[in-house]
């Protein structure tokens, strides 16, 4: 009995002194503080390949070499490059059935410099049909692999401005063309000749170290996206006043990469991880996730026990204050861990409440999960009512930056027991995702 009381206390003694710990590290005043550097008007908006982004990089770069982080796999700096292709068509002529097709209703995506399609050629021609869900049948065919002369039905013109506004932009480019064709019914005869300019482009994710102490090569990874939508035109979002034409993107998502920039800092100052933690904040996530899938090429999934992707924090949950909720929570033990830890506190983590909008395919953490990573997002995010979603108006102000503090607080103790390795979340089911 004195053994169970004497160890009840030394675990309440290590709770008070990892919570005055937290109170002096994780501040509401340098939570504030990097969030306003974040989401500032002079990021501008923090889109890929402007130089808002690179700025944003630059930043998140020093605080990780201010809290004194090690750079990722001996790189000589915290930037993981990677290499996108780019195309931008120049010019496109369609000519179908004798009849030459106005430019206007027309949308075609390819990597080659130089376009050209006939009847006669390894062509194949489908159609979207008046009554067919549009969305669906797009990205089928906008993803094929096969070269495609997609005829439209004209009732869908009104998608034309959303289908040209696609940044036409992969890590792989295929060698393939996909030719949208709106307000065309047959095709029996067709000619298509364009061109394109084809360029690469340099992007980079920004990557910290925290090495293990006992266990160094089983990873815990913490991550959220840094780039953002820049500076807008009513085309990319909401009808909005000129005066205001950046996306600051505070709660999405400065408010992830802040808590992970806090979290490293918490983390390093107390010096006792066990497992390794990766402190990585992802560049491309509006564009296709492109930054979090080149991460998770570099590492072997078995080694990886969890990954905490923070995303968009900075609001209250539908239940209020001192919650949040984990998408796939039931995928894994790790929410069931979270809530453990928690236990005795006023914070409350609950399963994502979004179930139709498949948010656990829809961020960062999905690369990893399909692996079998026990790889899951945390955010506070109302996607069924959040106000300030890809609008103009997602700035600091809208924020709750206690509540926001509190969050980080409460991912901090309840990640405690993974980082030290007495808990190891077991792992997702890949070949159930593989079949969604």
């Amino acid at each position: 009995m004195k053994k169970i009381v004497l160890s009840a206390v030394v675990l309440c003694s290590a709770c008070m002194l990892q919570a005055q710990n937290i109170n002096k590290i994780i501040k509401i005043k340098e939570v504030t503080k990097i969030e306003k550097v974040l989401s500032a008007d002079d990021m501008q908006g923090r889109r890929a390949f402007t130089p808002g982004i690179d700025k944003a990089s630059s930043y998140i770069e020093s605080q990780f070499k201010k809290i004194g982080l090690q750079t990722f796999n001996g790189a000589k700096d915290f930037k993981q490059e990677f290499f996108m292709t780019e195309s931008k068509n120049v010019s496109l002529n369609v000519l179908i059935d004798g009849k030459a097709i106005d430019k206007a209703d027309v949308v075609s995506f390819s990597y080659q410099p130089q376009m050209a399609m006939t009847e006669k050629s390894d062509v194949q021609v489908v159609k979207i049909n008046a009554g067919d869900k549009f969305g669906p049948k797009f990205y089928e065919y906008y993803q094929s692999e096969k070269n495609l002369l997609v005829l439209v039905d004209a009732s869908f013109k009104a998608r034309i401005p959303n289908v040209r506004h696609i940044t036409q932009m992969s890590a792989n480019p295929g060698g393939n063309t996909v030719v949208f064709v709106f307000g065309a019914t047959e095709a029996a005869q067709f000619s298509i000749e364009g061109t394109n300019t084809v360029t690469k482009k340099a992007l980079n994710n920004v990557v910290g170290v925290l090495k293990g102490k006992s266990k160094p090569n089983e990873y815990v990874v913490f991550s959220g996206h840094y780039d953002h939508l820049g500076v807008g035109s009513p085309a990319e979002g909401e009808q909005h006043d000129a005066t205001d034409s950046i996306y600051n993107g505070a709660n999405d998502d400065a408010a992830g990469t802040t808590a992970v920039i806090m979290l490293a800092k918490y983390f390093k100052k107390l010096n006792n991880n066990e497992r390794t933690i990766l402190f990585t904040t992802f560049v491309a996530e509006e564009i296709g996730g492109y930054g979090s899938q080149y991460f998770s090429k570099q590492l072997n999934p078995d080694q990886v026990m969890a990954m905490f992707n923070l995303e968009m924090i900075g609001t209250e949950s539908k239940w209020g204050k001192n919650s949040a909720y984990i998408t796939g929570f039931e995928k894994s033990s790790m929410g069931a861990i979270l809530q453990k830890n928690l236990e005795g506190s006023a914070f409350k983590f609950y399963p994502d409440p979004y179930l139709e909008q498949q948010l656990f395919y829809r961020s960062d953490n999905a690369t990893l999960a399909k692996l079998g990573v026990p790889a899951h997002t945390i955010s506070t995010s109302k996607m069924d009512s959040e106000p300030n979603y890809h609008k103009v108006s997602d700035e600091i102000e809208t924020l709750d930056m206690v509540n926001m503090t509190q969050i980080i607080k409460a991912i901090a103790i309840s990640s405690s027991s993974i980082i030290n390795g007495k808990d190891t979340p077991s792992r997702v089911d890949s070949s159930a995702l593989s079949r969604n």
